[in-house]
C-alpha cells in the first residue's frame, strides 16, 4: 500500500468531480424531491378563482362582500400552503374538496357562489395552461442558452478544419465552427417551433362551461387579461375538448430531442480513441468501476436517453386522445396531459447537459486537420478545379477517384498524386490543403468566410426575434399577475368598515 488517500472524485486517472449541474440532474444531488403536488395544483386553481371573482364582482353577478369573504379565505389558504385542505378527504378530486371547505367555512350563500358561470371542464382546461407556463418557460430559457453557447463556440472554432462525415466516412473539409453553426440553425428552428406551439397555450378557455358555454353574463375578456392570456376561446366545445397545445408542445420537444440525440452521438463518436477529434472535459466524463484506463463520456448517453422522453410522451398522449370523441374527456384532459409534465422536465435536462458538453468540449485541432488530409477530403475540390478547366464533371470525378486509389496504395497525399492529372499545372501550392478548401467553399452555405458570416447573421437575427417575442409573452404574464394582485387587494380593502 502506498498510503495515498483517495476520494470519490479521484479515480486515479480522473481527479475532477462531475459538474455540479450534471450531478444535480443525474443524481438529484442535494436537490429537494420536487414541488408539493397539492401546492402546485391549488396555486393555479386559486389563481383562476381570484380572476373569476374579480370578474364576477365587476359584472355585478355576485356581491362585493361575497367576493371579499371568498378572497380572504383563498388568500389565507395560499399563505399557509393550503394546510387546511391537506387532511380533508377528496373522493371526487381536489376541487370539490376545496369547494366544500369554502362552503363549510363561509356558508353556502358565500362559498357556493364561487363556481357561478363555469364548470370543472373549463377550469381544468385553464389550469392546465397555467401549470404548463413555468415548465415551458424553463425549456425555452435553456434552449436559448444552448443556442447562445453554440453561437459562441462556432465563432471560436470557425477556422478549425475538420472532415465532414457522410456514412461515417470523411467527405469534404469543413470547420468545427461550421458544424456547430449548423446545429445552431436547427436549435433556432426548434426554439421558433416551441414559441409557436405556445400560442395555443395562450388561449383562455375559461367561460366555456361544461361544453356549451353559459347563460351567465360573464366577461371572458376580463379573465383573459387578468390571467395573462393573449386571446379568448371563441368556441366552447373546442375550448374543453381540445388539448392540441399539449401535442404540439410534445411534438416540438420531440423534434428537439432528435437533434440533441444526434449531436450527442456525433460528439460521443468523435471523442473515442479511434477518432480522437474532440476531448470532453473531465467534469463531464466518468471512470469505470473496474477498468482504470477508461474515460467514459456517459453524460452524452444521458442526453440521448432523456432526449427520447418527449417522443414517447407524444405517442402516449396521442394514443390516449385518439379514441375519445370531440368533447370534454378525461382521457384527453387528464390522462393525455399527464405525459406533458415529465417530458418537458426531461427534455430541459437533456438541453442543459448538452449545453455543458458543447461549452466544455475542445476540438483536437491537429488531429482534425490530419484526418481531413488523410481522408482525401479535398478530392471534390480537385474535381471541381478540373471542371473549371473544361473537363466534364463525371470525367473529373473518375480521374480524381483513380488518383485517390493510387494515393491510398502508395501513402502519398492528394497534392502529390494530383500532379499526374491533366490540368494539374494550374493548381497553386496549398490549394488542396483542407483548410484552404474549406475557406473557398463559400457557396451553398459552405464553411467559407462570407458564407459563415451570412449564416451567423441569420442565426443571430432568428434567435433575437424569437427571444423578443417570448420576452413580450413573459411581460404580459407578469403584468397580468401584478394587475390581478392589485385587483384582489382593491376588493379586499374596499369594505364598508375601511371607507
Amino acid at each position: 500500500m502506498t498510503g495515498t488517500t483517495t476520494s470519490t472524485a479521484d479515480t486515479g486517472r480522473l481527479v475532477t468531480p462531475l459538474s455540479e449541474t450534471a450531478q444535480r440532474i443525474l443524481f438529484n444531488s442535494g436537490a429537494p424531491d420536487g414541488p408539493d403536488p397539492l401546492v402546485t395544483e391549488m396555486r393555479d386553481l386559486t389563481e383562476v378563482d381570484r380572476a373569476h371573482l374579480v370578474m364576477l364582482t365587476g359584472r355585478e353577478i355576485i356581491e362585493p362582500s361575497q367576493a371579499r369573504s371568498l378572497l380572504t379565505a383563498i388568500e389565507s389558504l395560499r399563505r399557509t400552503d393550503y394546510a387546511s385542505l391537506r387532511e380533508r378527504p377528496a373522493p371526487r378530486g381536489r376541487y370539490l374538496s376545496y369547494e366544500s371547505y369554502l362552503i363549510d367555512t363561509l356558508g353556502a350563500d358565500v362559498g357556493g357562489v364561487l363556481h357561478t358561470g363555469r364548470s370543472r371542464n373549463d377550469l381544468n382546461a385553464t389550469t392546465t395552461r397555467l401549470r404548463a407556463r413555468p415548465l415551458y418557460t424553463a425549456l425555452i430559457d435553456e434552449v436559448q442558452h444552448l443556442a447562445a453557447e453554440l453561437r459562441t463556440r462556432a465563432l471560436k472554432y470557425r477556422r478549425t478544419t475538420m472532415p465532414a462525415y457522410t456514412h461515417r466516412q470523411p467527405a469534404v473539409p469543413i470547420t468545427y465552427g461550421h458544424y456547430l453553426m449548423g446545429v445552431g440553425n436547427s436549435v433556432a428552428r426548434s426554439l421558433a417551433g416551441l414559441f409557436l406551439a405556445g400560442e395555443e397555450m395562450d388561449v383562455n378557455p375559461l367561460g366555456a362551461g361544461a361544453v356549451g358555454g353559459t347563460s351567465v353574463a360573464i366577461n371572458q375578456q376580463r379573465t383573459t387579461r387578468l390571467l395573462g392570456f393573449a386571446r379568448t376561446a371563441t368556441n366552447s366545445l373546442d375550448a374543453v375538448a381540445s388539448r392540441d397545445f399539449v401535442l404540439r408542445l410534445l411534438s416540438e420537444a420531440a423534434m428537439l430531442g432528435v437533434l440533441l440525440a444526434r449531436v450527442a452521438q456525433d460528439i460521443s463518436l468523435w471523442s473515442t480513441e479511434e477518432f480522437g477529434l474532440v476531448r470532453v472535459p473531465d467534469d463531464l466524463v466518468g471512470s469505470s468501476s473496474m477498468m482504470p484506463q477508461k474515460r467514459n463520456p456517459f453524460v452524452l448517453e444521458h442526453v440521448q436517453g432523456k432526449a427520447t422522453a418527449a417522443m414517447g410522451a407524444f405517442v402516449a398522449a396521442g394514443s390516449s386522445m385518439h379514441t375519445s370523441g370531440y368533447t370534454n374527456a378525461i382521457a384527453v384532459g387528464t390522462e393525455a396531459v399527464n405525459h406533458l409534465w415529465p417530458a418537458l422536465r426531461t427534455t430541459t435536462e437533456a438541453v442543459v447537459l448538452l449545453r455543458l458538453v458543447i461549452a466544455g468540449t475542445e476540438p483536437a485541432a491537429d488531429r482534425m486537420a490530419q484526418r481531413a488530409e488523410q481522408g482525401y477530403t479535398s478530392a471534390t475540390q480537385l474535381a471541381e478545379h478540373l471542371v473549371a478547366g473544361g473537363m466534364p464533371f463525371r470525367t473529373a470525378h473518375h480521374e480524381v477517384g483513380r488518383l485517390v486509389l493510387r494515393g491510398l496504395e502508395t501513402g502519398e497525399p492528394l497534392d502529390v498524386v494530383a500532379r499526374d492529372v491533366a490540368g494539374s499545372a494550374s493548381i497553386r501550392q496549398g490549394q488542396l490543403d483542407p483548410a484552404a478548401v474549406a475557406e473557398v467553399s463559400d457557396f451553398g452555405g459552405g464553411p467559407g468566410q462570407s458564407s459563415f458570416d451570412n449564416a451567423l447573421s441569420t442565426l443571430e437575427s432568428d434567435l433575437a426575434g424569437t427571444a423578443e417575442r417570448f420576452a413580450e409573452r413573459q411581460r404580459r404574464w407578469a403584468a397580468a399577475s401584478a394587475e390581478l394582485d392589485h385587483e384582489v387587494q382593491r376588493l379586499l380593502c374596499d369594505s364598508p368598515e375601511r371607507r
